[in-house]
């Protein structure tokens, strides 16, 4: 389903010398307006209000981290505030995300309370034709993976550069968060596993430092980079998993039921 974004133009008064020169058959039609395009951010912020339209009074919530996210938590709690929307519980999947809900008025609680979520609204670092997914690159891959796979439904929002043809395509890094202990060790044999995929293994470090980046459960992230495709993923998954000091990876499989995606010529919806 796509739909057409709006384009406002905004028009000028003309001189009399010009409205004449317009009734005048020998006139030059003017030039048509220059197309409009939407930044980045614009279209995260569009596919994020996108989603909150399924959100119903009453839902709890799994709200999602990161850029994309964000703004469908910010506009929740418009929403709640606005007394559009009531009686909603959130529950977030990182510390960063606790802190916006807060900040906007929206309540909170946990999975132990909450062991079903309604509706989570997350964003995604990759997507492919099987809407399965990359995401963690922000570094809360795991409290993300144990929300959503809690979610009755679960709403993906992102812009269309995110769409790939195979996970591992952008050639970005696909996340997995591990145990400090012997952390060199645990990449070593991540990398090859997927050796033949060209596969390079980093651990991941800290913007201003060389200093390891330590996820909110305390453990470190080691980002995998791909060449190639790592065939079938479900196989990849358990090999992964199956690697002691592995907690958990980025590779989001048969989780996501719905997919925003905004783009230059519309936002369009995919359903599992």
């Amino acid at each position: 389903m796509a739909i057409a974004f709006p384009r406002f133009v905004c028009s000028e008064s003309s001189t009399i010398e010009e409205a004449i020169m317009a009734t005048s058959p020998s006139s030059i039609p003017s030039p048509p307006p220059p197309p409009v395009f939407l930044t980045q951010d614009e279209l995260k912020q569009i596919a994020a209000y996108k989603a909150v339209e399924f959100v119903e009074s009453g839902m709890v919530l799994g709200l999602g981290t990161g850029s994309t996210a964000k703004y469908a938590v910010e506009r929740i709690g418009e929403l709640l505030h606005q007394g559009k929307l009531k009686d909603i519980v959130g529950i977030p999947t990182s510390k960063q995300t606790q802190e916006q809900a807060l900040s906007l008025g929206i309540p909170l609680s946990d999975l132990d309370s909450h062991p079903i979520v309604d509706f989570a609204i997350d964003g995604a670092d990759e997507v492919d034709p099987y809407l399965n997914l990359v995401k963690g690159r922000g570094g809360s891959l795991l409290r993300e993976k144990m929300i959503e796979g809690a979610s009755r439904k679960f709403v993906v929002i992102v812009d269309e550069s995110k769409m790939v043809p195979f996970l591992g395509g952008s050639r970005l890094a696909m996340p997995v968060e591990i145990v400090p202990f012997c952390w060199k060790f645990t990449a070593e044999r991540l990398q090859s596993l997927f050796e033949d995929a060209g596969c390079v293994a980093k651990l991941r470090t800290c913007k201003d430092s060389d200093k390891p980046f330590v996820t909110d459960n305390a453990n470190f992230i080691v980002e995998l980079y791909f060449e190639k495709d790592i065939g079938d993923l479900n196989a990849a998954s358990d090999s992964i998993l199956r690697l002691p000091g592995v907690v958990e990876h980025g590779m989001f499989l048969n989780m996501a039921t719905t997919v925003i995606i905004a783009g230059e010529l519309g936002v369009t919806v995919k359903n599992k």
